[in-house]
């Protein structure tokens, strides 16, 4: 679950958190259950047909046409796991192509209902959404940039700019710049086509690709995670994200040799308030020194020392001196390396993705060709349905459990995820099968299962917190839909901690030594924000983000059910309790976001210590005890001579105030120096 995935010009930050990318496996090729949903009756004959395309499964079209009235009309939707938009936009343009109005009905991802409008009138441009309403006066050409735009909107974007020497100003707020970046002649079902690819800046932390046609007209969007690409031309989506990952892979080598710092004789972090995870005290006025990996010496300061040509000194004084910190459920995308080591976090564990992409990149942050924390390899398995995640490992048999088990061990993965829709008679063989090839187990609690059967079945962990709740509320079933998002937001305020249930299964963790994965930012994004609403997590950083990205996380909040908008808060609020009387009672609380890179791991720990963790204790969670329970405290998590250099330097006491983790100030991972105000404003994050 985790991925900014932009089809259209502000695709909702909230995907962060609920969509992720394509496994891979030789050794399933199980077809997916028919999951894309019908197109209208009404789509006239002459519309332009796109596929849309999840893990190379068809889960979705566009459809583009011009009507009756001379406006441009799109449809658009896809399902995933039961969510998806269904779209509608009539739009009018000027004689330059710009849209002068449009409007958008349907809903979103997340089902909630879309009503957006923009008009040019006169000089003054107006807008109102679910989210936001404004109007601005405008002398230059200038262009609304969607919340629930369709993909090919995209296209008209890019024309604006390059008509305008490649850049356009952005509705309500920003700056857009596009560059043809290469181009291509491919060929599908006896048809040519003279593509391009262009890179847009100014919607996302980092350039969107599209791939335009001639003259200009919308062609594809792609990526690991899915495509939308003209109907008949899906063949062609490994050419186009084969070209586009070039690009992509040659801008990220050029950061990692402008933003990567090698100090040729080490570095010496003088002065440093020393977090002991161990004891989980500060040990006061440190000298530490790195030299190449590893962490050379940890020495009381005694004023100001020799040191020998090429080592890099920094001051420390007055400063906190962390082990980098862990987020224990990630999926890696594109930007997340940057947004990652700005925020002090070092190492990741990868909980789903593209397992050919994935381990690409993982080598490429080793071999230094990109920046990039270090990352824990999980891999993912479900059953075919029209729920399933987006993922090719599919199974429906007991081999074919075994086989992806087998597989995930011979890739190198340390870990196995069950998702949402494995059959729960398949559960026992994935448990066993990993077990016996000493990787860990993992995951959501299956359709048709409760929390508790997965933890008497032998889950060494479980994922996010909704699915505890939900062991109350067996009636709950379907929980590889929709629901098991919606329906805790319902019924976790009636939960009572203090029950005979409850207490029953904290017993039943306690005897299993369950870890838990609680991903606490994802239900306080949904549950306490309303559309329109900044989440709570990310108010204190809005004002620093890329516009269109703070425009994004205005979707983030769920759209309760009429008379339950009190209830979803109180339903939150009992999650914070209910992870207070977790730890309390002497379970392991992992620190993981399925969430933005970085800035969510900042409000993960500050909701621990909502709950009653204490501060300190939740930098232990955050470092050592992470590496602990990867079998990976022997090099990580903790600042001990001989262990890997993984530093992450903060202004101010964390742990006496927990916010102060938010004040990154350098960091160092495998000894290579990190500024964050560099790896922020090539984000585009203010100071």
């Amino acid at each position: 679950m985790k991925k900014i995935f932009i089809f259209v010009l502000v695709f909702p930050i909230f995907l962060a958190s609920v969509l992720w990318s394509q496994q891979t496996s030789s050794s399933q090729s199980q077809p997916a259950e028919p999951a894309a949903p019908a197109l209208p009756s009404d789509i006239p004959a002459s519309a332009e047909h796109y596929s849309f395309l999840l893990m190379g499964n068809l889960a979705g079209q566009q459809a583009v046409w011009t009507g009756s009235d001379g406006a441009l009309h799109i449809f658009f939707q896809f399902n995933d796991r039961g969510r998806g938009p269904k779209t509608t936009s009539i739009l009018k343009l000027d004689s330059n192509g710009l849209p002068v109005s449009e409007t958008i009905t349907g809903n979103d991802y997340l089902k909630s209902p879309v009503n957006e409008n923009y008009s040019l009138d006169a000089g003054t441009a107006r807008w109102k959404n679910n989210d936001e309403q404004g109007e601005k006066k405008i002398s230059a050409p200038a262009y609304y940039s969607a919340l629930n735009g369709a993909p090919s909107e995209i296209a008209l974007l890019a024309q604006a700019a390059l008509h305008n020497r490649g850049k356009i100003i952005l509705l309500p707020e920003g700056e857009a710049h596009v560059q043809r970046m290469t181009q291509l002649d491919i060929e599908a079902a006896g048809h040519k086509e003279h593509i391009s690819l262009y890179a847009v800046s100014g919607l996302d932390f980092a350039p969107t690709y599209i791939w335009l046609g001639d003259p200009g007209k919308f062609f594809a969007s792609v990526d690991t995670w899915g495509a939308i690409v003209p109907e008949g031309w899906e063949s062609s989506i490994h050419t186009l994200l084969d070209a586009q990952n070039k690009v992509k892979q040659s801008r990220s080598a050029d950061l990692a040799t402008r933003l990567a710092h090698h100090p040729p004789k080490g570095i010496l972090l003088a002065g440093a308030n020393v977090f002991d995870a161990e004891s989980g005290k500060l040990i006061i006025n440190q000298d530490v020194i790195t030299l190449g990996s590893r962490i050379v010496s940890v020495e009381r300061h005694q004023g100001r020392r020799r040191v020998a040509d090429g080592v890099d000194v920094i001051d420390a004084t007055g400063k906190t001196l962390l082990p980098g910190l862990w987020d224990m459920h990630a999926h890696v995308g594109d930007n997340d390396g940057l947004l990652n080591l700005a925020a002090g976090v070092t190492t990741v564990r990868d909980l789903a993705n593209d397992t050919e992409s994935l381990m690409a990149r993982r080598q490429r942050i080793i071999d230094g060709k990109e920046i990039g924390t270090r990352i824990v390899l999980a891999g993912i398995i479900d059953s075919p349905d029209a729920y399933h995640g987006p993922t090719k490992v599919l199974v429906s048999t007991e081999a074919e459990a075994r086989a992806a088990v087998d597989n995930y061990k011979r890739l190198g993965y340390v870990q196995i995820k069950i998702y949402s829709s494995v059959k729960p008679e398949l559960v026992p063989a994935i448990i066993d099968e990993a077990h016996n090839n000493g990787l860990r187990v993992s995951g959501h609690i299956p359709a048709n299962m409760i929390a508790s059967q997965c933890v008497e079945l032998g889950y060494d962990e479980i994922q996010h917190i909704n699915f505890l709740v939900l062991n109350f509320f067996p009636e709950i079933k379907d929980t590889n839909t929709i629901a098991r998002l919606t329906k805790p937001g319902e019924v976790t305020a009636s939960l009572d901690l203090n029950s005979a249930p409850v207490q029953s299964f904290i017993k039943l963790l306690q005897e299993h030594h369950t870890r838990l994965d609680l991903t606490l930012t994802v239900f306080e994004d949904q549950y306490m924000a309303r559309p329109g609403e900044i989440p709570p997590g990310f108010r204190p950083v809005a004002d620093r983000l890329p516009a269109q990205v703070r425009r994004g996380l205005l979707t983030a909040g769920m759209t309760p059910p009429p008379g339950m908008d009190d209830t979803y808060k109180k339903s939150f609020e009992k999650m914070i309790d209910f992870a207070g009387l977790l730890y309390r009672s002497g379970l392991s609380i992992e620190d993981g976001t399925d969430n933005m890179a970085g800035f969510a791991l900042h409000r993960e720990l500050e909701l621990d210590v909502q709950a009653g963790i204490p501060p300190n204790v939740v930098l232990q969670d955050a470092t050592l005890n992470a590496a602990r329970i990867m079998s990976m405290d022997r090099d990580l998590g903790s600042i001990t001579p001989g262990k890997l250099a993984d530093l992450t330097l903060v202004d101010g006491d964390p742990t006496k105030n927990i916010s102060n983790i938010r004040k990154t100030a350098v960091v160092v991972k495998d000894g290579v120096l990190y500024y964050p105000a560099e790896l922020y404003s090539e984000l585009g994050v203010k100071p």
